[in-house]
């Protein structure tokens, strides 16, 4: 089983090249699904994160309100930090359990269709959270810095220093470009983006395969 690593900075259209990959047959593994997950209401990592940040990141439903905790931790290199203590290690442990449910599938005899060769783990902190080492490639979409800004702002209606914030709070993009083996430059329109993707996934599962 090929293992691909998908990840950018926020707003670079990640989650774009996630949905042309799901349309174009790849089983995905999001990592911010995960996360919503390890942090639902009463969990372990739940209490934690109320214990660090207060109550007042609870909606009326007591699940985390992911903006709130946002505007809490951004721009704070302590509090992110905290946050990543507690979140990372869930979501390293999910999605290995279901990278060998995959990989036991795909051994599976007689179990229907051969499953695809190739899986790809939608993750937007996959280098921070040094998942780099759980995967045979990785994939980063880029856009420039101002592009990144704007789109962040029309997306979340956030003013500039929430997005400059949230952005700062990632690896640049410069830096993340090193650990990468495919750059996806999504600052075109969309449909070069799709047109490239499709190349490249045909290309990872062709190579996968033989």
């Amino acid at each position: 089983m090929h293992i691909i690593g998908l990840t950018g900075g926020i707003a670079s259209g990640k989650s774009t090249v996630s949905l042309v990959l799901r349309e174009l047959g790849a089983p995905v593994i999001d990592a911010d699904l995960v996360a919503k997950d390890a942090v639902r209401a009463d969990t372990a990592a739940w209490r934690e994160l109320v214990e660090a940040f207060g109550p007042d990141i609870l909606l009326p439903d007591r699940t985390i309100d992911r903006r709130k905790l946002g505007d809490l931790v951004f721009g704070n290199p302590d509090a992110v930090r905290r946050l990543n203590e507690i979140t990372h290690p869930r979501v390293l442990q999910a999605i290995r359990v279901e990278l060998d449910r995959l990989a036991r599938r795909a051994s599976e005899p007689g179990a229907g269709p051969p499953p695809c060769p190739v899986v790809v783990i939608d993750a937007p902190l996959l280098i921070e959270a040094g998942m780099v080492g759980m995967v045979d490639e990785v994939w980063l979409v880029v856009v420039d810095q101002g592009t990144q800004r704007q789109r962040l702002m029309a997306r979340d209606h956030f003013g500039l220093e929430q997005a400059l914030n949230r952005i700062n709070a990632q690896m640049p993009l410069a830096k993340k470009t090193r650990y990468a083996d495919v750059v996806i430059d999504n600052t075109g329109p969309v449909r070069e983006t799709r047109r490239l993707v499709k190349k490249l996934w045909q290309e990872a599962v062709r190579r996968a395969s033989t």
